[in-house]
Formats: structure tokens, sequence, C-alpha cells
């Protein structure tokens, strides 16, 4: 507490959520009464911290379903992300999950040692058991997600680790992320918590799960390049470096940082169409629950921006603090898209003149502004109060929409 609170010193806002946070009494969540359920809570915090805390502040008909929805893809990604596992044993349980799931007693024990999640698929049986509790409308929903999404992991997995196009780096991510949103999105619509619309919206749902996934995919340089993962697509890469791991060597510094921010440019793409998506969701507990990860993502992504540490540092993280306010503020839209501004302020003026994605970026970053402030002019009077906090003990100009796009489309103009 005391490293987070040092780290947090010249944001006093951050401060005061991590003091708040210390201070506040903790959801004390007691399953003892049904073992299965006992059980699947506790995978559901041993394979994701973050996640089990916003799972179990949704409302008591979604809690459930969703966090089985969570463990049952996450027991597909054990076994899709295990390079251990051959593939003519991978292959099989990929195409099959969403059978598999329907089978009591089912369990996989092939995993190898070092899984972290492994443990998780050894007791699957357990999952089932809860998935098979589930209203059959919830159970329709998942096992179909299960299906697409296993059947698009089988199809990279026969390809080998790596993209190669942006088309194909959109449908790699669709399959592990976009197809999560779609699968939420149902389920907030069949339990009548939302409008039938917000499941309609599939493109919006889509880059919901894209953005987290891309921004997750930028950070994960130097772990995936350990793996032997290629996920940032060849198409944008190859444009700065012959080899995907020419980027971590030292006289590659500007290439590395150019190529970077054209990642960047790419994942900043969706921020609007996530602006839309919250915009529609009334239900509180299904708000923050989907508000909470992407103020996380836009925060890492104003993190890694112009930042030359992820190809020199793993597990790179945003601070705590600003993890502790971020999700202390992420109660409604203006405060969400006053977050989406100040950091999109922050990306653009971090920006480098003479790169290539810097007038892109600016205009990018502009229309995200006069989005928030034609569709949520709430978020300007909550902008100036988070700054307040967020921007003390830090120097820089902060520049207005009007100028960002002003002065990326002058730009533009002349180079054109």
């Amino acid at each position: 507490m005391a490293s987070a609170i040092l780290a947090s010193l010249f944001h006093p806002s951050e401060v005061l959520a991590l003091v708040q946070y210390k201070l506040a009494p903790k959801a004390n969540y007691d399953y003892s009464s049904n073992k299965t359920r006992e059980r699947l809570y506790y995978f559901l915090n041993m394979t994701s911290r973050s996640f089990s805390a916003v799972i179990q502040e949704l409302d008591e008909e979604l809690k459930d379903p969703i966090c089985l929805f969570y463990l049952i893809l996450r027991g597909l990604d054990t076994i899709e992300d295990d390079m251990t596992i051959d593939l003519d044993i991978k292959l099989p349980h990929l195409k099959t999950f969403h059978e598999l799931i329907y089978q009591k007693g089912w369990n996989f024990t092939k995993n190898g040692p070092n899984e972290k999640d492994r443990q998780l698929l050894v007791e699957f049986d357990v999952v089932i058991d809860g998935f098979l509790q589930l209203k059959p409308a919830y159970q329709s929903i998942i096992a179909d997600i299960t299906k697409r999404m296993g059947q698009g992991m089988a199809q990279y997995a026969t390809a080998g680790i790596h993209v190669n196009t942006i088309a194909d780096y959109d449908e790699y991510c669709h399959y592990v992320a976009g197809l999560v949103g779609l699968g939420l999105s149902e389920l907030f619509s069949a339990c009548d918590f939302e409008s039938p619309t917000v499941a309609k919206r599939k493109d919006l749902s889509n880059s919901m799960g894209l953005f987290l996934q891309k921004t997750n995919i930028i950070r994960d340089y130097l772990e995936d390049l350990r793996d032997n993962r290629r996920f940032w697509p060849k198409e944008i890469w190859g444009k700065y470096a012959d080899n995907f791991e020419d980027f971590i060597k030292p006289e590659n510094k500007e290439n590395a940082l150019r190529c970077l921010n054209h990642m960047v440019y790419n994942a900043l793409g969706h921020m609007k169409d996530c602006l839309e998506y919250l915009g529609m969701i009334k239900n509180a507990s299904c708000f923050k629950f989907c508000a909470i990860p992407q103020v996380m993502a836009v925060a890492t992504l104003n993190m890694v921006h112009t930042n030359y540490s992820i190809f020199t540092h793993e597990n790179i993280k945003i601070r705590k603090g600003e993890t502790v306010w971020l999700i202390k503020e992420s109660y409604n839209i203006d405060n969400v898209a006053a977050i989406f501004r100040m950091y999109a302020r922050q990306i653009n003026n971090k920006s480098n003149p003479l790169d290539p994605h810097f007038i892109d970026i600016g205009i990018l970053c502009g229309e995200i502004e006069q989005v928030c402030v034609n569709k949520y002019p709430g978020s300007t009077a909550e902008l100036k109060r988070l700054q307040a906090g967020v921007m003390a003990g830090t120097s820089g100009t902060v520049l207005t929409a009007a100028a960002v796009v002003a002065g990326a489309v002058a730009l533009r103009n002349t180079f054109a």
C-alpha cells in the first residue's frame, strides 16, 4: 500500500482513492451454503481477481451466468494457450468444447504442469455442474459463443500463432474477445436488464472486445515474443522492421516507436464505438461491469503510447492508484466520457510531430473529444474535476478538441 501511494504521489486523486479503498469495508461474499457455487467463485478469484471483483458486483440474476461464461471461456483459452499440448489433442477439444460443457463429470488433465490455470480444467466437472443449473436461454448463449470461439481458435492454432494482415488481426481479436462482447450483450438483453438493441448492435459489442484485446496485445509484445507468438499484424510491423524481434534492438528504437504508435492508432479507432455502446447501457451494475475494463484499457493505451519500455520490460501496468481511482470514477456515462477525453488528450499531447501517424492520432483524439462533447455534455464539468487531481504535479499544455482537429486537419492538408 505504501509503495502504491508513493507511486501516485503526484496524483492527489489517486492517493485519495487508495486511502478510501484501504479504509472501506470489504465486500464479503459467502457461498458456503452451496458447495458447487463456492468452488466456482474460488476458481473465479483464482483465475482473475480483477474480473472476479466486477462480476460479483453484478445483480444476482446475471452474477452466476457471467461467472460461468467467464470460467468456460477461460477453460477453452487455457487449452488454446498451452503450447505444450500437441495439436492432435488441442484441435478436437477446441472444436468440440461447446459440446463438452454439457457432459457431466468431464474434465481435462493434459495441460502442462506449469500452466497457471491447469486446476480449473482438472476440476472442470464443477463448472459443468454450475452451467447445467443455468436457465436454458443463458446456456444457449454461452454454448453458441463457446462454439464460435473454439472454431476460431482452432483455425489460428492450425495456421500458427502469427497474424499477417490487419483483416486477420481484426478476425483473430473477434474470435478471442469480440465474441465475448457479443455474448455479454446477449445475456444483458436476455435477462431484460437491457434493451434488445444492445444485443442487436453486434458491431459495437465486437468493438468493445477488440479494443480490450488490441490494447493487451500491444502491451504484451515481449511476453508473446518469448512464447513465439506474433499477434501484431505483419502488415503493420513489416513497414518498420525485417523481423518482428528487431524492435528489441537498441539501434531500432526509432522504428520500434513508430510501429508501436501505428498499433496504438489502430486500437484508438474502436474508442468511439465503445463510448456509443456504454451510452446504451442503463442497468447500473451492467454499466460498471462494462465500463471498468474499458477505462483500464484507455489508461493502458495511454501508458504504452510512445513508451519504449514495452520492448524492454514485461508486465508493465498502470499504477495501482490509477486503477483504484478509475474503478471509483466509472459509475456513469458522463464520468467515463470525461476519462476517455482526458486520456485522448494525453495521448495526443505525447505524440511526436515527426511520427508518421502523428496527424492520424491527432484527428482520432479530436473526434473522440467531439463525440463526448456532443453526446455527453455533462462530461465537460466532470473532465475539469478529474483533471484537477490527475494533472496536479504535471506540466504541459492540454489542447482543446477544436485545436486538435483544426491543427491535425491543417497539417494533413499541407502534406497531402
